[in-house]
């Protein structure tokens, strides 16, 4: 009877890293507001009253959005006196979003 190659346990292992990184990027994109604070901060830095300025919830909601994004890596954040200001710091989130909605927004047309 012929053995059979053995699998490549690396290779496995590194196909496997690679979904669950992209599973990790889809559940922070899976929430909406999520997707309307990365939008907002597409173009410039803000802080949590500026964002609130722009999309409608409350700042405890916000907070809890902005954190689920930093602790992702997607956004970072400075301190300024009291202010903290909240950036993009992974453009492929942006890249990636940017993406979807223009396709899902041709499809609709």
């Amino acid at each position: 009877m012929a053995k059979t190659a053995p699998k490549d346990d690396s290779a496995l292992t590194e196909s496997e890293e690679v979904f669950e990184k992209a599973a990790e990027v889809f559940r922070v994109m899976s929430a909406p507001m999520r997707l309307r604070i990365i939008s907002a901060l597409c173009n410039a830095e803000k802080n949590v009253g500026e964002l609130l300025a722009e999309i409608d919830t409350t700042q405890p909601n916000m907070s809890q959005h902005l954190n689920t994004l930093y602790q992702a890596g997607v956004v970072g954040k400075r301190r300024d006196g009291v202010q903290i200001y909240y950036r993009i710091i992974n453009e492929r989130v942006v890249t990636l979003c940017r993406a979807v909605c223009v396709q899902i927004a041709s499809e609709s047309d």
